[in-house]
């Protein structure tokens, strides 16, 4: 079986090395502190204080990390994939980046003949733990063929949308629904206890009929319960909508929902919860 390096284990990175080993891979890790993966190294996950360590000979390169600027120092760094990726190594970016981004990194892997696929990935910590992402995958596609079977560990969805950066676009898609969606969701949730309803009541009426949705039944009944640990850090979604934000002004567009909830986050910016937690931006009226 191919041998993974995964670079970036944080809240989701976590359980898809957990599932990968589960499947009987080999996965070696590297993330900047170590005692946030005590309990990985415990379970006999092989850790590695350099990124050039962690992916020594290994072949295949799974990355999963905060925002763009971490992208570029992974795969651009000194230490980074780029300049120490064994000949002919499959990168693959599950961060959700920016397509320029992506785009660049395919380029500068061919050029070293590396394989380079944006996967970005979609489900939160619950599809994560329990290996039912969905990921949208952009790149070359018989790239994407030999790579399927150890994508299929990770995600229930998993897509080949077409060439490099696409993946990404395909992932800006995904979060401007979101937006909206989490948006009326913690709306429904103040007018309901504005008017005095039951709201556990009123979550199971509307959650069965036509505004179901993933967010009404996880993030709506998690706030329900007063819990706001993040399955997904604001900070993060507030780097998405920004990215798809800033690949519209490319193109003179605006989206007037997404620039109205980024808005909204933006007042939460320093809050290190999850994006359930828009509910506040409502209790602070």
């Amino acid at each position: 079986m191919e041998k993974i390096g995964f670079i970036g284990v944080g809240v989701m990175g976590k359980s898809m090395v957990r599932n990968l080993k589960k499947a009987g891979y080999y996965v070696s890790i590297y993330t900047r502190t170590k005692d946030k993966v005590v309990d990985l190294i415990e379970e006999g996950i092989d850790w590695q204080d350099t990124i050039k360590d962690c992916i020594h000979d290994k072949d295949i390169i799974m990355t999963m990390v905060g925002y763009p600027s971490d992208v570029e120092a992974v795969y651009y760094g000194e230490d980074g994939i780029l300049n120490h990726a064994k000949e002919n190594a499959i990168l693959i970016d599950f961060t959700t980046s920016s397509p320029a981004l992506a785009q660049k990194i395919y380029q500068d892997a061919k050029a070293k003949h590396l394989s380079s696929l944006d996967a970005p990935v979609s489900g939160g910590d619950i599809g994560a733990k329990n290996g039912t992402l969905s990921i949208m995958i952009g790149g070359d596609q018989d790239c994407f063929n030999k790579v399927n079977p150890i994508l299929q560990v990770l995600g229930k969805s998993i897509q080949y949308v077409g060439q490099a950066g696409l993946g990404q676009h395909t992932k800006m898609t995904n979060q401007i629904v979101i937006a909206g969606n989490i948006a009326g969701v913690v709306e429904a949730i103040h007018y309901a206890r504005a008017v005095g309803l039951d709201t556990d009541m009123m979550m199971k009426c509307i959650s069965q009929g036509a505004a179901a949705s993933w967010q009404l039944e996880h993030n709506g009944q998690a706030i329900l319960e007063n819990n706001f640990e993040p399955g997904f850090y604001i900070k993060h979604f507030i780097k998405d909508m920004k990215i798809a934000q800033k690949e519209m002004s490319d193109e003179d567009i605006h989206l007037k929902v997404l620039d109205t909830v980024l808005k909204m986050y933006e007042e939460l910016a320093e809050n290190e919860k999850g994006t359930q937690a828009l509910i506040h931006y409502y209790e602070k009226e």
